[in-house]
């Protein structure tokens, strides 16, 4: 499955009864609760994901979103009804970067058959497609979560990376140079790594760039075959949009995508002794 559905695409999907899941999962730094955008509105069937409480452990040592215990993810996910093997198509408010966290967990579930929503709610809302306020019944699934399927890396294999391969850092420009910190105790970031903001995935309309423009910025970036590749955010969620923008380029292959750094500058910065960079150079 291609880790982008479009709205036509999906719209089609949902006409059969054999549908896929659809999960939103809107959500905003610092709130307001995305649960009631989705109470406002949803797309037709679609259950609401929270990403703090749902597809996150408690923050904590492992940062301010780590991955959340198997178990509780797996339950989490039959609770909406997912199968093996049953497509999954995730939503956002926004550019997609929340939605990929929907699709990076459940590919590193094992889960194969999941796609984001190109456009998110915005593009279905403004083609005039059908909106609901009926919250769905809820049935039980049967994945089975079988952790490990997608790359992560802790801090000292992310440094490492920095230095021998292409580490990318999907925050917005400010957060990168360290003029600004607006959740974190310390301003900057990874030495070595290289500024891709996961904004910048999307065009002027809010849908993704084609695979050719995808691919051609993580060329200029230093992305090369034979080169590992990595990305890391403020906490793990944003940066699965890079590892997404990465296979959609068809730059990495489902079967050797990206790695992850889960904790990302959240659980870089809190130790002391571990370097920091600003500024715009690496």
């Amino acid at each position: 499955m291609h880790p982008l559905i479009s709205t036509e695409a999906l719209a089609s999907a949902l006409a059969d009864a054999a549908g896929p899941v659809v999960v939103d999962v809107r959500w905003r730094l610092g709130g307001p609760p995305g649960r009631q955008d989705y109470e406002v509105g949803h797309l037709p069937g679609a259950h609401y994901l929270d990403l703090d409480t749902d597809l996150s452990a408690a923050p904590g040592a492992g940062g301010r979103h780590p991955l959340p215990a198997p178990d509780d993810l797996q339950r989490v996910l039959r609770s909406i009804g997912v199968d093996q093997g049953h497509p999954v198509v995730a939503y956002d408010g926004g550019d997609g970067s929340v939605a990929a966290r929907v699709w990076w967990l459940l590919r590193w579930a094992g889960h194969r058959e999941v796609a984001v929503l190109d456009g998110g709610f915005a593009a279905w809302a403004a083609e005039g497609r059908p909106v609901t306020t009926e919250v769905p019944t809820a049935r039980e699934g049967d994945i089975v979560v079988k952790p490990g399927a997608m790359p992560v890396v802790d801090a000292d294999e992310a440094a490492a990376l920095a230095r021998e391969g292409v580490l990318l850092d999907a925050r917005a420009a400010a957060r990168y140079r360290g003029e600004t910190e607006p959740v974190d105790p310390r301003a900057g970031h990874i030495p070595g790594a290289l500024n891709a903001p996961s904004a910048e995935h999307v065009g002027p309309d809010g849908r993704w760039q084609d695979a050719a423009a995808l691919a051609e910025r993580f060329r200029a970036l230093g992305v090369r075959d034979g080169v590992r590749v990595g990305a890391y955010c403020g906490s793990g969620v944003t940066a699965s949009s890079v590892v997404l923008a990465l296979e959609a380029a068809g730059v990495t292959t489902p079967d050797k995508p990206a790695e992850l750094y889960t904790g990302s500058w959240s659980h870089w910065c809190v130790d002391p002794s571990r370097p920091l960079a600003t500024g715009p150079n690496p």
